[in-house]
């Protein structure tokens, strides 16, 4: 007796990677790169959250925080950002004790498949990130993985390069277990990781080092390792090295947004840097975040970008 043989499935899977599905399965999201043109980030305005706490707690300024132009000042950098062209999203939720909430670009870091979110090294801002995951959740932000075990790791302390090439540092904010995880997703991704040891009296790298253009890189020179400036230089970068310390660690000269290459928003009140950008190309708009600034973070760390380029 013949019987028939089992037929195969006949059909063949869909053989395209995460990077490629992205657009189509869950939204025009992705970043690579520091400067590529600004095209959706996400934010939190100061809600509840900073209207009664702490100050010494949380490591923010001594110095009062006048909450209604807190608000101001940060609607004032989202109209910047949307007359560019740039879609808002909104972290809606937070929990009241986490002032901090607003430095958004800590809580998250956006590569090209998606975001990989993070674990605040310090205590008074742990959960914060729950409420990005919220966000991101309800904007169809594919979260590539989530920072766990002993891991620490937040967004600031990672900078990409190019989209085969990030800096990473390890510090208070971020150890080797955090490390690792992030460095993980990026080799899978074909980004080659570079170390970058945080000093002692710095948290993150936008405080330190922040790409101007595709050819061009601002720094405090005393800070950076040369490692890393010996990488950015042989990869074409044109090395500024910001001439006021006070503009980089008071003023937070360094902590500026490209919105596109050669093309950025600094926070107001940093004359030197402001000068040394414009007499090497750089068109420079400036802003008024003195009330944000008490927080002890600006223009970038409240930024969290979720498309560029």
């Amino acid at each position: 007796m013949d019987i028939e043989a089992i037929p195969g499935e006949r059909w063949f899977p869909k053989e395209s990677n995460f990077e490629e599905d992205l657009c189509e399965y869950w939204g025009d999201w992705g970043v690579c790169s520091e400067v590529d043109t600004l095209k959706a980030v996400l934010m939190r305005r100061p809600g509840k959250e900073i209207e009664h706490f702490d100050a010494a707690a949380v490591r923010f300024s001594q110095e009062p925080v006048d909450i209604e132009l807190m608000r101001k000042q940060h609607d004032d950098v989202v109209n910047i950002y949307r007359e560019f062209g740039v879609k808002v999203f909104y972290v809606e939720n937070q929990r009241e004790d986490r002032p901090n909430a607003i430095f958004c670009r800590d809580l998250m870091f956006m590569t090209p498949e998606g975001a990989i979110l993070t674990r605040p090294g310090m205590a008074a801002r742990r959960g914060e990130e729950r409420y990005i995951a919220e966000a991101l959740g309800k904007l169809g932000v594919p979260i590539l993985r989530t920072i766990t075990g002993d891991g620490m790791f937040e967004g600031a302390n990672a900078m990409w390069v190019d989209r085969h090439t990030c800096v990473v540092s390890t510090g208070s904010r971020c150890n080797g277990s955090g490390y690792e995880q992030v460095k993980y997703e990026l080799n899978r991704m074909g980004v080659e990781v570079y170390h970058m040891q945080q000093p002692y009296s710095n948290i993150h790298i936008d405080g330190l080092m922040n790409p101007l253009s595709n050819e061009a890189v601002l720094i405090h020179a005393s800070q950076v390792p040369y490692d890393i400036i010996d990488m950015l230089k042989k990869k074409g970068f044109q090395i500024l090295e910001a001439p006021s310390r006070t503009e980089v660690r008071e003023s937070f000269g360094c902590n500026f947004v490209a919105l596109e290459p050669g093309h950025i928003l600094m926070p107001e009140g940093n004359p030197r840097t402001q000068e040394l950008l414009e007499k090497n190309g750089i068109k420079v708009q400036t802003v008024d975040i003195s009330e944000i600034i008490k927080g002890k973070g600006a223009l970038h760390c409240i930024t969290a970008y979720l498309k560029r380029g």
